[in-house]
């Protein structure tokens, strides 16, 4: 577990075999293709499409610290950051 990756987004680690996948910062849609991806727990992955359209993805959230900031999912990740590392919940 210590040499598990850890998500940038809730900071805990990604155990093998737990649904995870990466984001690219810029969505491919818009200009993103090839361009830096980073890895994430599945769910806090469909939590940031959920919220954020690609446009606004592409234009204000293009950083894990924009991402961090953003106030709703701000507090989804200080909860699912208090969350066992295998914890994969329901996005509704």
């Amino acid at each position: 577990m210590a040499d598990d990756p850890v998500c940038p987004l809730c900071l805990r680690p990604i155990p093998p075999g737990v649904p995870q996948s990466r984001h690219h910062l810029v969505p491919k849609l818009r200009g993103g293709k090839g361009g830096e991806t980073v890895l994430l727990h599945h769910v806090c992955h469909k939590t940031i499409h959920k919220t954020l359209s690609e446009t606004e993805l592409a234009r204000n959230y293009a950083t894990v610290e924009a991402l961090r900031a953003h106030p709703d999912l701000r507090r989804f990740f200080d909860w699912v950051g208090k969350r066992p590392p295998g914890w994969t919940g329901k996005v509704r």
